[in-house]
C-alpha cells in the first residue's frame, strides 16, 4: 500500500505545532499535589496561613498550566474564559449551609465555557491525590433544556448511541454518567426504546487520571485530547439544544 506522505508530514507538522506552542514548564508537579496531600491533613485557617507562600508557589504552577491548556483547547474548540487563570476555582470553601465547616478546598480545580449561545456544553478539570479527573457535559440542564433533549430521543435515538457507542467515547469516558429517574419521565412513553437514555437528568462525561499521569510530562496533552473526545457528544446536544423537533434552528 502507498503511503500519502504529504498527509503523514502534515500529521507529525500538526504535533510539532502543540508541542512548540505550549510552554515546556507547564506540568503538575509532584510538590502541587504534595500540598493537597498536606492540606487535608491541617484543614485549618493557621495553617494555610503559615504556609501562604507555598500555597502561592504551588498556585502559580496550576496557573501556567490551565493557561497552556487553554491554548490547547482553542486550537479545536472556541472558549470563552479569557485566561487559565480565571478558569481556576477558588480554594477558600463556602460552608455558609454545610455541615462540613473545614475552610479549604483540597484540590485544584477549574473549568472552561464554550462561547457563543449555539456552543453547549462545559468543560472541567479536578487534581487531587488519588481522583484527579476531567469531566465535561451538562450538569443541571433546565427544565426546556432537558425537555427538547428527551424529546429528541424519544424520536430518535440513533445518533447519540452510535456517539456513546463508539470507541472514541468508551475509551475515554466508558459511558454516559448523571444522576438518572427510577421511573419514565413525565409525558414520555415507557414503552420507549430509549427509555434508559430518557432517564437520565444529567449528562455527564468523566476520565480519570492516576497521581502518575497527572505528574508525567505529557499530561497536559491527555487532558486535551480528553476534552476534544468530548466534541462529538457536546456537537450533538448543540444542535440538539438550538433547534426544534422539526430540525429548525431556534438560537
Amino acid at each position: 500500500m502507498q503511503r500519502n506522505i504529504p498527509a503523514v508530514r502534515d500529521i507529525f507538522a500538526g504535533i510539532r505545532q502543540l508541542f512548540t506552542m505550549t510552554n515546556i514548564q507547564a506540568r503538575i508537579y509532584p510538590s502541587n499535589l504534595h500540598f493537597l496531600q498536606q492540606l487535608k491533613e491541617h484543614n485549618e485557617r493557621n495553617w494555610f496561613n503559615a504556609n501562604k507562600n507555598t500555597y502561592l508557589k504551588e498556585l502559580a504552577d496550576i496557573e501556567l498550566f490551565a493557561g497552556e491548556l487553554l491554548k490547547l483547547m482553542n486550537t479545536h474548540d472556541v472558549i470563552e474564559t479569557p485566561s487559565g487563570k480565571k478558569s481556576l476555582h477558588r480554594i477558600y470553601r463556602d460552608t455558609r449551609f454545610s455541615l462540613d465547616k473545614t475552610p479549604f478546598k483540597t484540590n485544584w480545580s477549574g473549568g472552561f465555557k464554550r462561547a457563543g449561545k449555539t456552543r453547549r456544553g462545559g468543560y472541567y478539570f479536578h487534581i487531587e491525590p488519588g481522583n484527579s479527573f476531567v469531566g465535561g457535559g451538562f450538569w443541571g440542564p433546565n427544565a426546556d433544556d432537558l425537555k427538547r433533549i428527551r424529546e429528541e430521543i424519544a424520536y430518535d435515538a440513533g445518533r447519540l448511541r452510535e456517539i456513546l457507542n463508539s470507541q472514541l467515547f468508551i475509551t475515554n469516558f466508558g459511558a454516559l454518567e448523571g444522576e438518572q429517574l427510577k421511573t419514565t419521565p413525565k409525558g414520555f412513553n415507557a414503552d420507549n426504546d430509549a427509555l434508559n437514555l430518557l432517564r437520565y437528568k444529567q449528562f455527564l462525561l468523566r476520565k480519570p487520571f492516576s497521581d502518575e499521569e497527572v505528574v508525567s510530562g505529557d499530561f497536559l496533552f491527555k487532558m486535551n485530547e480528553a476534552f476534544k473526545a468530548m466534541r462529538p457528544f457536546f456537537d450533538y446536544m448543540s444542535e440538539v439544544l438550538s433547534t426544534d423537533i422539526n430540525g429548525i434552528e431556534i438560537i
